[in-house]
């Protein structure tokens, strides 16, 4: 399910008419180093791994619409940033990376 929901970002971003080349090179980069550490994250918080998974895909969803709402978008990455926050001292490479994405998709959103 999470490779899944990983498949699906990584397809959205790419097909996305939206997003400049430069910009979804750089998000799939993102995304690649996401797979590895939530492959490692959901070994031991399964549950944890599928909410982050899950609302960077809301958020890459938001950020990528032809008409971003920007109060729900907003909220994706509220929620993006959230899922993290309890793996700062034991995650902090995972942190890091999706404080870049939630960075990054801000950007887009501008």
């Amino acid at each position: 399910m999470i490779q899944d929901r990983l498949n699906k970002i990584e397809e959205k971003l790419t097909q996305s008419k939206e997003v400049k080349e430069s910009d979804k090179a750089e998000l799939l980069t993102i995304l690649t180093t996401l797979r590895a550490e939530i492959a490692e994250l959901s070994r031991t918080h399964h549950e944890q791994a599928e909410s982050i998974v899950g609302f960077a895909e809301l958020s890459a969803h938001e950020a990528t619409r032809s008409e971003m709402s920007p109060t729900l978008f907003n909220l994706s990455i509220e929620g993006l940033t959230s899922s993290v926050q309890e793996f700062e001292i034991s995650h902090p490479r995972l942190v890091g990376i999706i404080n870049r994405l939630s960075t990054m998709l801000s950007n887009l959103g501008i």
